[in-house]
């Protein structure tokens, strides 16, 4: 099985995702969704830990063999991406979403060089906002940042934009298309439901009103 899939079928026997176009589950920024993603549960499961994390490595290795750091996105991405730079035997760092507003007032934590090659690791991707306003922190430090990987997208067409305009590479394990048509093929939903899902997709913050 190709990755995109395996890690899709792991995400999605862990509940990591769940889909429920029947009953939207409602998400912070108000937006109703037929899909909730929670990757933080994939730490609890050492396989699907270890089989995002080695992924994580592969990916690295392969698009970005020059990468001296890797950075993780706080909170979400700060354990997978120790354990990918554990991985690749690489140092690590993370951005906060803010500076502290005590000490040395850091927003990029750990130790790295001005015009260090860094690899971003993300758990999730929505609309990138959070994303790559940690981009801009290492950019801000002094740092060089190769691209972003991250376990899942959303795929939404804002996304690509934004991620465009920053121009930050992005490369994830798996997708929404990926994992919808997954479930349906496993019987995780109906196969009618796929409409719903792929409408939700096209049109978020005005769907399910």
């Amino acid at each position: 099985m190709e990755t995109g899939k395996k890690i899709a079928q792991t995400l999605l026997q862990i509940k990591a995702i769940k889909l429920s176009p029947a009953n939207p589950f409602t998400w912070a920024s108000g937006w109703r969704s037929p899909i909730y993603c929670d990757n933080r549960k994939t730490l609890s499961f050492p396989e699907a830990r270890r089989e995002i994390y080695t992924a994580f490595a592969a990916l690295v290795a392969e698009k970005y063999p020059q990468a001296e750091v890797i950075a993780g996105v706080a909170t979400g991405a700060i354990a997978c991406g120790v354990l990918t730079a554990e991985e690749l035997g690489k140092p690590f760092i993370y951005v906060r979403s803010a500076p502290k507003d005590h000490g040395m007032a850091n927003q990029v934590e750990g130790f790295f060089e001005p015009g260090a090659k860094v690899v971003v690791v993300e758990d999730l991707i929505s609309t990138g906002g959070s994303s790559l306003k940690a981009v801009e922190a290492l950019r801000t430090a002094s740092c060089e940042v190769l691209g972003m990987v991250a376990i899942f997208t959303y795929g939404f067409p804002t996304a690509a934009d934004n991620f465009a305009r920053a121009g930050v590479a992005l490369d994830t394990l798996s997708n929404y298309n990926t994992l919808i048509e997954l479930a349906a093929e496993q019987n995780y939903i109906d196969p009618d439901d796929m409409d719903t899902l792929r409408k939700w997709r096209q049109a978020p913050d005005t769907w399910d009103r």
